[in-house]
C-alpha cells in the first residue's frame, strides 16, 4: 500500500511510520517540515527493517500557496495513495483571554486548514478504496471533558471532527471512507511542553499500534464516524 503521513518527524507520526515500514508492501511518505528529524525517522526505519520503504517529504503544511503542486511533487515518489494519516497538529495551553490572533490562527491552519485541502489537492492520486484518518482529538468531542488552556485547540479538533464527517458524505461517490481518532492525552513532546509535569497514560509508540492497525483496517466497518481513543471519563 502507498501511505501518506502528516507529522512524521516525532511524536505519534514517527511512531506510525516506523510501524507502517515495517511491512514489505507499504511505501510510506513521511511528510514534516522538520527536514533533519525526517532523515532520522528513515534511518531508524531501515535499522528495524532493511527493506522500509520509507520517502522523507519536507513541506511546511502551513505553506497553503504551495498546496497546488503537491500531487506533481508526490508522483515522483508514489502514483497513487491507499491511506492518507491527517496527523500533523498544533497545541498552545494558553488562558482564552491571552491567546492571540495569530495563535488562533495558526492552530487552525494545522488543525482545520491543512487536512481540509491536503486531502483536497490528493483527490486526484486517492485511489478508489482509500481511506483518510484524522487524527483528532478527545477534546473536540461535545460532551467530553474539556480543560482550561485549550480553547483554540479543541475547537479546532471540533471542527476537524465535523469535517470528517463532512468530507466522508462528499468522498461517498469515489468510495473513499473518511474517519476520525479523538485521541486522550499521549505523552509527545508537544503535550509535555503544554503540560508540564503531567504525565499522560499512553505514549507514541502504544497509541501508533491502535492508529496503523485502524487505517489499515477502519474503513471495512467505519465511515464518516468520530472514534474515541481515550481512557478519560467521560
Amino acid at each position: 500500500m502507498n501511505i501518506i503521513v502528516t507529522g512524521a518527524a516525532r511524536g505519534v507520526g514517527f511512531e506510525v511510520v516506523k510501524l507502517l515500514s515495517k511491512h514489505k508492501q507499504n511505501h510510506v511518505v513521511a511528510i514534516s517540515r522538520n527536514g533533519k528529524a525526517l532523515k532520522d525517522l528513515v534511518s531508524e526505519c531501515i535499522r528495524q527493517s532493511p527493506d522500509a520503504k520509507v520517502t522523507p517529504y519536507e513541506f511546511d503544511l502551513s505553506q497553503f500557496e504551495f498546496y497546488p503542486f503537491i500531487v506533481q511533487r508526490l508522483e515522483s515518489f508514489i502514483h497513487s495513495c491507499d491511506i492518507l494519516i491527517n496527523n500533523a497538529g498544533k497545541l498552545v495551553n494558553k488562558p482564552f483571554g491571552k491567546f492571540g490572533l495569530d495563535e488562533f490562527d495558526d492552530t487552525f491552519n494545522v488543525n482545520v486548514k491543512s487536512p481540509f485541502f491536503l486531502t483536497q489537492a490528493l483527490l486526484p492520486i486517492l485511489n478508489k478504496g482509500a481511506h483518510v484518518v484524522n487524527i483528532g482529538s478527545i477534546g473536540g468531542v461535545q460532551g467530553s471533558k474539556k480543560f482550561q488552556g485549550l480553547a483554540a485547540y479543541s475547537a479546532s479538533k471540533g471542527a476537524l471532527a465535523v469535517l470528517t464527517e463532512v468530507l466522508a458524505e462528499e468522498l461517498a461517490e469515489q468510495e473513499i471512507k473518511v474517519n476520525c481518532l479523538a485521541l486522550g492525552a499521549v505523552q509527545t513532546e508537544m503535550f509535555a511542553k503544554a503540560f508540564p509535569g503531567m504525565k499522560a497514560p499512553q505514549n507514541p509508540a502504544q497509541i501508533a499500534h491502535f492508529i496503523v492497525d485502524f487505517a489499515v483496517n477502519g474503513s471495512r466497518y467505519f465511515n464518516g464516524k468520530v472514534v474515541p481513543v481515550s481512557l478519560s471519563v467521560p
